[in-house]
């Protein structure tokens, strides 16, 4: 077998999440279908993603490895006789563009580097958040990207808010109780900026995140730039460790998976297992649990 590392973009509008479901469309069953249909896989192929992402939620930089049959991609030679590796998988992303929907995009095969794992090797996940609180609501031609905020937004109450949330801390008060699921996460970073064209963007970075985590984070956000909560509330909903009727998930369209870093190649297999071992205390079974993503 062969590992390939597929990086690719969607437009999550139309898909039901990332990952497979019976009788939905998700962007896990349409890459698998095209994959076995391109390379004429005898199994289904079985993707693994850096971010599950839900019904919704977009992705720019989104990261997934697939073990294949070393000679799959033979395939792929056509009439011009027998090509190099890379040939072979510049080929792939062709067939790929021609098969997959134009919601989904794979930019980029490669065979993975020795170790790697799209989810357990991530040192980072990066999101954006993209909100609008114009008078007249949002551009219609960003509607699908840009959430609109029906108050004005004041930029230092939300980065004061969201600068009390930084660190290693117990996310439980914003993420959905999973079985067997840790929530403790390493919030890297949570900052606001104001594009020219008046669109706020939260850039939301961590080691991880458990499920419907950032929108929950970005909903108390919104409480507090608004003025309807305190700057120090969000801060405190965290202390408490439990969940808030008073924290508003924010909207799914507005959420962007932007970007995975990974560790030097020689680091990979070792971050993979101390990943394994710190998100999964519980046993094996809590693996999928654990790194649940948005």
């Amino acid at each position: 077998m062969v590992r390939l590392r597929l990086d690719l973009a969607y437009d999550g509008t139309e898909f039901s999440g990332w990952a497979r479901q019976p009788g939905r469309r998700t962007v896990q069953g349409e890459i698998e279908q095209a994959l076995g249909r391109i390379l004429r896989l005898g199994e289904p192929a079985q993707l693994t993603v850096a971010g599950r992402t839900d019904a919704g939620v977009h992705a720019r930089g989104q990261v997934c490895h697939v073990d294949v049959p070393e000679g799959s991609t033979a395939e792929l030679n056509g009439n011009r006789g027998p090509l190099s590796v890379d040939e072979r998988l510049a080929a792939l992303v062709r067939r790929l563009g021609g098969v997959l929907p134009p919601d989904v995009r794979v930019h980029r095969v490669s065979v993975a580097s020795e170790g790697f794992d799209a989810r357990f090797s991530a040192l980072f996940r990066r999101y954006a958040y993209r909100v609008s609180d114009a008078v007249g609501g949002v551009d219609p031609l960003r509607r699908r990207e840009v959430v609109w905020h029906n108050r004005p937004l004041d930029d230092g109450a939300l980065n004061a808010a969201a600068a009390r949330l930084i660190g290693e801390h117990d996310f439980a008060a914003f993420c959905k109780k999973r079985e067997g699921a840790t929530t403790i996460r390493e919030l890297q970073r949570l900052d606001w900026v104001r594009e020219p064209d008046g669109t706020l963007v939260a850039t939301v970075v961590a080691d991880a995140f458990c499920h419907s985590m950032v929108r929950a984070l970005v909903g108390s956000l919104l409480a507090a730039g608004d003025g309807r909560r305190p700057v120090e509330w969000p801060g405190e909903v965290l202390g408490r460790a439990v969940r808030d009727s008073g924290v508003h998930v924010a909207p799914a369209h507005g959420l962007c998976l932007e970007e995975v870093g990974y560790p030097p190649d020689a680091e990979l297999a070792a971050r993979a297992e101390a990943t394994r071992r710190v998100r999964t205390p519980a046993g094996s079974a809590a693996v999928d649990a654990a790194l649940e993503d948005e």
